[in-house]
């Protein structure tokens, strides 16, 4: 039911989301109303999926035999707004089928 390319996938999509509303959402509250609650309360949930779509992505890269360079693409899209849905077309869903 839940193999490894299904739990990468779901935690790579909850990962580009609590980037996108960490980034566009909490920091600007921050710094324009001088409110730093909603960084606060995204940044944890955020740190553990991102440190879970590190792990596994190389988990899954190791189990479909990626290439240096996909596994590296896969690990900068971590760190790249919107890079994570980019991941998840490009290089997940072809695997799943």
């Amino acid at each position: 039911m839940f193999s490894l390319l299904n739990s990468f996938r779901v935690i790579a999509f909850l990962e580009g989301v609590s980037y996108i509303l960490l980034l566009f959402i909490a920091v600007p509250i921050k710094y324009f109303s001088d409110d730093p609650q909603y960084v606060k309360l995204l940044g944890m949930p955020h740190g553990i999926l991102f440190l879970a779509y590190i792990v596994l992505a190389i988990m899954v890269g190791s189990e479909l035999k990626w290439t240096k360079k996909t596994l590296f693409i896969v690990l900068l899209a971590s760190l790249l707004p919107f890079a994570a849905f980019y991941v998840e077309r490009k290089y997940l869903k072809p695997a799943q089928q």
